[in-house]
């Protein structure tokens, strides 16, 4: 309802809203009328037609999440933890280099299998397999953290890129092709100039 000017406290401007109907825009025509009347007779109805309404739009809001982690869809529909230009650019630098850290889940299974023969040529081989495979690692990582974390402080500023060097990490410790969302960028690609 509009409000009466006169009623305001002397000095004071008050706002006048008309919010009768149809005010402010062109009249619907027949046709939008009854589009729209359409659309609300097609509401769900009862609580059963809104679950499956319900399930139909999260089946659909899945797929469109997995083709986005496949590469093939949108990425606007990542998930809240791989969007944005900041988690672009790690994947890529990830993805452009090979780690010891990725390696490390088969070579441990080597390890596990030699550790049940029972011969001292096997655990010996297990100890310096098993020793190598963790300080290379280790060493690996730490070069992988420095280079990131200057690519990082390089192109964004610094509040843009928190959590983005543990999202790196444990990036690198996936195989390849296990990766989701999956590589962009080929090894040993140089990376792009703008994310």
């Amino acid at each position: 309802m509009a409000r009466d000017a006169s009623l305001a406290p002397p000095g004071r401007v008050s706002r006048v809203i008309d919010d009768s109907p149809g005010k402010g825009r062109p009249t619907r025509s027949r046709k939008e009328a009854e589009a729209l009347r359409k659309q609300q007779m097609k509401r769900p109805t009862g609580r059963r037609e809104q679950m499956r309404r319900e399930r139909e739009r999260r089946s659909k809001l899945r797929e469109k999440q997995l083709a986005a982690l496949d590469g093939r869809g949108d990425a606007t529909y990542l998930p809240a933890r791989d969007r944005g230009a900041v988690r672009a650019l790690v994947r890529d630098y990830i993805d452009r280099r090979r780690s010891v850290a990725e390696y490390m889940l088969p070579i441990l299974v080597v390890i596990l299998v030699l550790s049940f023969i029972p011969n001292p040529t096997a655990v010996t081989v297990v100890f310096f397999l098993w020793s190598v495979t963790i300080l290379s690692t280790v060493v690996d990582e730490v070069f992988l953290v420095v280079g990131l974390k200057r690519e990082l402080k390089r192109r964004f500023e610094p509040g843009e890129a928190k959590g983005a060097v543990t999202y790196g990490v444990l990036r690198s410790t996936q195989l390849r092709r296990t990766r989701r969302p999956r590589p962009t960028i080929q090894r040993g690609e140089p990376l792009r100039e703008r994310y």
